[in-house]
């Protein structure tokens, strides 16, 4: 990106509420057949205007077209049963209704291939398309079939390569592998992790980057930070692993939250998508707190390498909330780079 300080979103913004239930994750379409296809289509087409209009330079779908950033594209593979679904307890924190590992895991088709294609159709600019990733995969279904976590998330790998190589022939500039999953099962992360991460990135030429927070703004994550105590060092545990990856930007959430930014000296020579925008508050960020949690990272990012950004998908706030931050972002980026460029 030739941009300095180029912005972007962690992932999901909220759906227009004629297209399914607002502020709700896993809510049900309310249109069906080709009505449903269309609709699907023009939220796209809203999630990208937004961002266009917020100043927002590396745009997304928004990830309007699919119910859940995991479990929609679960359920498009074979071996997969998503008609009777499971509760399982997902990240030790909630129990959700999820689909479940009945036979060998199979990309049949591509998943968002067509959604790529239209954004890349709509836009001249950069665009990052998230995809889950690995472990996180496995910790979003139950598993009847392999019963063995680091077996199952090789075969998602697989199934994520193939897909993230059609995304990458479809002109997608980033493919953002989401693992919130990677700041709870620590030791599994340096295990396997990260070695089913770089399986589903083999081969691309794109940029790849991982998205690893500490979950949306719902009541079981906020829940869940509160019992982390005064300061977060998850990513401490994990980076230095990162650090000798082939993944090119490492997502991470810094702004509300209690990550000393120290850390990021871990990562140096990454790319580094700062967290800057809170999604587990309503409360509208000025430009000026954006600003400053930027120039905290700069700290310990280099500056050609620091990508403004949320703290994690934006799904479950009202969609004024979500615009008002995606304009707070944009121009707390424009003050730190004017800084940057007045002192060149």
């Amino acid at each position: 990106m030739k941009r300095l300080l180029p912005t972007s979103t962690a992932g999901s913004l909220p759906k227009p509420s004629w297209l399914a239930e607002p502020e709700k994750l896993w809510s049900p379409w309310k249109l069906k057949n080709q009505a449903l296809i269309d609709g699907k289509q023009d939220a796209l087409r809203i999630a990208l205007q937004e961002q266009q209009s917020a100043g927002i330079d590396i745009v997304s779908d928004g990830e309007q077209t699919r119910q859940h950033f995991v479990t929609t594209f679960i359920e498009n593979l074979s071996g997969v049963d998503f008609e009777n679904k499971k509760t399982v307890r997902i990240r030790d924190r909630y129990d959700a209704s999820v689909p479940g590992v009945v036979g060998p895991i199979a990309r049949q088709k591509p998943v968002f291939v067509e959604d790529a294609k239209f954004l890349r159709s709509q836009t001249k600019q950069p665009i990052k398309w998230a995809l889950p990733g690995p472990m996180t995969m496995v910790d979003t279904l139950y598993d009847d079939y392999y019963q063995d976590r680091k077996t199952l998330a090789f075969e998602f790998a697989k199934a994520l390569n193939a897909e993230a190589k059609e995304l990458e022939a479809a002109g997608v500039d980033i493919i953002q592998f989401d693992e919130p999953a990677f700041n709870v099962f620590l030791d599994d992360v340096c295990d396997w992790g990260i070695t089913a991460l770089e399986k589903a990135t083999q081969g691309l030429k794109c940029e790849t980057a991982v998205h690893i927070c500490y979950g949306y703004g719902i009541k079981a994550n906020t829940d869940w930070k509160k019992t982390l105590g005064n300061e977060w060092r998850h990513y401490e545990q994990t980076f230095p692993a990162l650090q000798q990856s082939s993944i090119d930007i490492v997502s991470l959430e810094c702004h509300n939250g209690r990550v000393p930014l120290e850390v990021l000296e871990m990562i140096r020579g990454k790319k580094v998508m700062v967290g800057a925008i809170d999604v587990a508050s309503e409360q509208i960020e000025t430009p000026e707190e954006v600003a400053e949690t930027l120039r905290s990272a700069l700290k310990y990012v280099d500056a050609n390498q620091l990508y403004p950004c949320t703290n994690c998908g934006m799904a479950p706030l009202p969609r004024h909330i979500a615009r008002a931050k995606l304009n707070a972002l944009s121009a707390g980026a424009a003050i730190v780079r004017q800084e940057l460029e007045q002192a060149l």
